[in-house]
């Protein structure tokens, strides 16, 4: 199972790390160049909580922390 929020819906996005080379223009330099860029995922800071239903039963789940900041969750 992939980890996406239960709440939110907050799940992983991707993006790239670029690398530059070369002397920026603002220190004297002609200005940086890419030189690579690889992929990268940015993923949500997500917790595996026991979270209390509104039954009153209890579940474990992958919850965002600002989900649980905001207070859309009860913590069992």
């Amino acid at each position: 199972m992939s980890r996406v929020c239960a709440i939110t819906g907050k799940k992983a996005v991707k993006g790239k790390i670029i690398n530059r080379k070369g002397q920026s223009k603002k220190s004297g330099g002609i200005g940086t160049h890419v030189t690579s860029a690889s992929s990268r995922q940015f993923r949500p800071n997500l917790q595996h909580i026991r979270v209390k239903l509104p039954d009153g039963s209890t579940k474990r789940m992958w919850v965002s922390v600002k989900a649980l900041k905001a207070g859309l969750v009860r913590k069992a």
